[in-house]
């Protein structure tokens, strides 16, 4: 963008990554772009912004939800979250980023399922794992009844990706994270599924049941649905670690 509007050097057509920063800087949609037609490149309202109080109250406000309600969340709202996603930044503007839902409950809890299969052969083996992260815990709690591992989730969000595209893990991690807070105004609560992944990672059943397409990586999991209970604190965190160059 330069005083007279915005510019494109000639060479750069070359390495285009259709980010659409050319259509988005001019502020009278006199510029045009192949992939990014202005008329499609909606204008952003006044004050999108929003004030700092705001925005701090929304992430101090994130809880990772570990108890949820019941009822199940619409497939249209769900679509709405996932779809704001798109917006998440990927390198050189990629957008690798695969979702895969399980929708059903009962897909969830045989995912849980599945991982805690793994769990008992990984205790039994004496697997370092399994004392690390106490897995054996965890097996006793599935047992008794109490589902650690999706926390009775009503749906299970998989990020996934191509295993030739470089760009994908990070991809991956920061669309999670847009989702996460995307979900909030919708009245919903996340918790990031660890244990779902690190099963995947070891164990061929649950890698199988993820059934992704050949060549693509599952690189992130999420559990979503109605948070059962309200948190109306904020719990102290440690200060920032600075360093000023």
């Amino acid at each position: 963008m330069t005083d007279a509007g915005p510019t494109v050097a000639p060479d750069d057509a070359r390495f285009c990554a259709e980010c659409g920063h050319c259509v988005a800087v001019c502020p009278t949609g006199a510029l045009a772009h192949r992939a990014q037609p202005a008329a499609e490149c909606a204008l952003l309202p006044g004050g999108w912004r929003s004030r700092p109080e705001a925005v701090a109250a929304l992430l101090k406000g994130r809880r990772s939800i570990r108890v949820y309600q019941r009822r199940p969340v619409g497939r249209d709202t769900l679509a709405r979250v996932i779809d704001l996603t798109r917006f998440a930044p990927s390198g050189v503007n990629r957008q690798p980023v695969r979702w895969l839902i399980f929708y059903e409950r009962e897909q969830v809890h045989r995912l849980a399922a599945g991982a805690i299969d793994w769990m008992r052969t990984a205790v039994a083996g004496g697997s370092s794992l399994a004392e690390r992260f106490g897995l054996g815990r965890l097996v006793a709690e599935w047992d008794a009844g109490n589902d650690k591992i999706c926390r009775d989730a009503p749906h299970l969000i998989v990020a996934y990706a191509s295993q030739q595209e470089p760009t994908a893990p990070a991809a991956c991690l920061i669309a999670l994270s847009h989702l996460e807070i995307a979900a909030l105004p919708f009245g919903l609560g996340t918790c990031w599924a660890g244990y779902v992944m690190m099963a995947a990672a070891q164990s061929p059943a649950v890698a199988a049941a993820l059934d992704l397409p050949a060549g693509h990586a599952v690189h992130g999991a999420m559990m979503i649905g109605y948070p059962r209970f309200a948190y109306p604190r904020v719990p102290a965190r440690r200060p920032a670690n600075l360093r000023w160059r």
